[in-house]
């Protein structure tokens, strides 16, 4: 693995496509804008995403007064950040455009203030937690919480089975089998953490949903940072930790 940073490139040409991209997602009336930029910057690993075009330009859409383009800017911006932590194993990119950063990170905490939606508010406090930088798993984290399960490994070395930690409308329990196709599966009760013994970024998100008037984010959050038993061996084993052994 290359451990340099990717550098912006110099042709006109890429620079004017780049831009005519970003403009197009900058109309807010182009969702296939934001699917190309995607596809442009994160899936394709391009080094465009080093131009200083891209960080700067996201960070303008997240400052503007439209909360669905805010959100957009938001998440692809926490992505790309993330993806080049680990891609290049440096924090090189967030370094060349702290002030931009500074400028996301700034956006989101200001939009999740005042989400009132649910799912919004969860994916910009993952995009609060990728701007920061601080740990590579959010999305895997928040995705749960926004579903309701979880779908993991267990933590014994020989990985005797994979299994659902499910929190939510359709009850609150561990199974190794689909309980989407039956109710007649066997299931075991979640261990949620006392809300009062939270630490760390557990206590962090928990304080801040309720901060925020999300108290069903808040619940979901002391069961991710819980435990949940395997079905198969009946090991007790740290919700949060498999998340974070499963994005490894």
């Amino acid at each position: 693995m290359t451990t340099s940073s990717p550098v912006p490139r110099a042709d006109d040409a890429d620079s004017d496509r780049l831009r005519a991209l970003l403009e197009r997602a900058a109309t807010g009336r182009d969702s296939q804008a934001w699917s190309d930029l995607w596809t442009e910057l994160y899936h394709n690993g391009s080094p465009d995403v080093a131009h200083p075009l891209v960080l700067r330009t996201l960070a303008d859409m997240a400052q503007a007064d439209k909360a669905d383009m805010a959100a957009s800017a938001l998440h692809l911006a926490g992505a790309l950040l993330v993806q080049s932590d680990q891609r290049y194993e440096t924090r090189n990119l967030r370094h060349q455009y702290a002030p931009e950063v500074a400028r996301l990170l700034g956006a989101a905490n200001r939009w999740r203030e005042v989400a009132a939606e649910r799912t919004d508010y969860c994916h910009l406090v993952e995009a609060v937690l990728n701007l920061e930088g601080d740990i590579h798993w959010a999305e895997d984290l928040i995705w749960g919480v926004v579903s309701e399960e979880y779908e993991l490994e267990c933590p014994d070395p020989d990985g005797c089975a994979p299994l659902w930690v499910v929190f939510g409308e359709r009850g609150f329990f561990s199974t190794a089998e689909d309980y989407a196709l039956s109710d007649d599966v066997e299931t075991f009760p979640l261990h949620p953490a006392d809300s009062r013994a939270l630490e760390g970024l557990g206590r962090r998100l928990y304080d801040l949903a309720l901060a925020d008037g999300h108290e069903e984010v808040a619940r979901a959050l002391t069961y991710a940072f819980g435990e949940a038993t395997c079905p198969e061996c009946e090991q007790r084993f740290s919700v949060v930790g498999q998340v974070v052994a499963c994005s490894s």
